[in-house]
């Protein structure tokens, strides 16, 4: 009985299912708010992370080999700044490795889907879709890729990979990977605006770049792979996570999102109001929504008003990109109907548990990689956070998402 309960615990970090998630009874519990050198203290003495800055030194990342490449956390202001990015420090000391995943944290980490159905690479042919049979590939879990490359606010990884899917295909590929620091002018020319200069701001960039090395074309018929980047980011309850979708009939484009991964999203956790979809990010119940290419933009985020932080992430969309590949548990009828953009909110997986973190996530995913040998894709997913006074927020906030901080402030109100 022990080994299903601790199973289910896992659940938390797994995309697809129906669970409903319950209200915790407890009181709220506070996530203790860590500067960059707190987390760089605890990464240097029991990981191989380094630091990536530009050029001012207060806009710095860390980054792992060991852990996949990912960007572990970042920073705004320095080695006393606050840091963004939320780590699993309970899983990197313990010295153990989960047997079905193991979450080590992040705000920017890479993964290959799609998850469940027919061309799963997270199943085994013939077995069924639940917990026990479920299981993160090594690949791109546990096992390190190589850093090629390292400057001073750049660093590049490199994995090779052979993967099976559900229905036998099988997948030989690279998976390269850029993570760079952005300098101050890069970060406003990439939002099309002029930040204040009284906000401080850090940007980085993953360019996540998936290449055939086998000798048979992926087809839709057999299986297709795609580029998910997830980041994991500290919550808080004055956060709330802000979606831009596209407007439209429901018969033309489809519901505005799926909010129902874990169960249907109590509507005090998820609101839907003029081109804009708010969620909360406070780490106290177990939720996820997704959106599919015909409701995505490229663009979403987060306001933590307790640390005045606004998180904001792009990603790379083809415009005539329709087919995403399809993550949920099940044998499917439309295996290229998934989602492009995921968010997920952390919580206990039932009354008087714990939660695994907590923390929320930000994902984004590429088109399905149709790739004939020696083909590749590229998915750029780029990450920002600004924190300042609100009257200086204010100005991105409505540049970028067209409404206001109070707005964010009191919409899940």
């Amino acid at each position: 009985m022990k080994k299903y309960l601790v199973l289910f615990f896992l659940l938390i970090f797994i995309f697809g299912g129906c669970q409903t998630g319950k209200e915790p009874e407890q009181a709220k519990s506070e996530v203790k708010a860590m500067t960059f050198l707190d987390d760089w203290d605890f990464l240097s003495e029991y990981s191989d992370a380094v630091v990536l800055t530009d050029s001012t030194g207060k806009a710095k990342i860390a980054v792992s080999a060991s852990m996949q490449g990912r960007v572990l956390t970042s920073t705004a202001d320095g080695d006393n700044g606050l840091s963004f990015g939320w780590i699993n420090r309970k899983l990197i000391t313990g010295g153990e490795t989960l047997e079905h995943i193991n979450p080590y944290g992040g705000e920017d980490r890479v993964w290959l889907g799609p998850e469940g159905g027919q061309f799963s690479i997270f199943f085994k042919q013939g077995d069924p879709f639940d917990l026990e049979h479920w299981q993160t590939p090594a690949a791109f879990d546990i096992e390190p890729f190589e850093m090629i490359e390292f400057k001073e606010s750049s660093a590049r990884f490199q994995k090779s990979m052979h993967l099976i899917n559900y229905s036998g295909a099988e997948f030989y590929l690279d998976l390269t990977r850029e993570v760079k620091v952005l300098e101050y002018e890069k970060i406003d020319s990439q939002l099309e605006m002029e930040i204040p200069d009284t906000v401080k701001k850090v940007g980085f960039v993953s360019v996540n770049t998936l290449t055939n090395t086998g000798e048979s074309a992926w087809t839709k018929d057999t299986g297709l792979l795609s580029i998910w980047v997830l980041g994991m980011f500290n919550p808080s309850p004055e956060t709330t996570i802000v979606i831009p979708y596209v407007e439209g009939d429901e018969e033309e484009l489809g519901p505005v999102v799926n909010d129902t991964y874990f169960g249907k999203v109590p509507a005090d956790r998820l609101k839907i109001e003029d081109g804009i979809i708010y969620f909360s990010g406070d780490g106290q119940y177990r939720s996820k929504i997704g959106l599919s290419p015909y409701r995505s933009k490229p663009i979403l985020g987060s306001y933590d008003a307790g640390n005045k932080v606004l998180t904001i992430v792009t990603y790379t969309k083809p415009e005539d990109a329709e087919d995403y590949v399809n993550s949920m548990w099940e044998l499917q009828e439309k295996p290229y109907a998934g989602d492009v953009i995921n968010s997920y909110n952390d919580g206990p997986p039932e009354p008087g548990a714990e939660p695994l973190g907590p923390f929320y996530e930000l994902e984004t995913s590429s088109p399905a990689a149709a790739l004939a040998p020696g083909e590749s894709l590229t998915h750029e997913h780029r990450t920002f956070h600004f924190q300042g006074e609100e009257t200086d927020l204010e100005i991105i906030c409505q540049k970028l998402f067209g409404i206001s901080l109070e707005k964010i402030k009191t919409a899940l109100k």
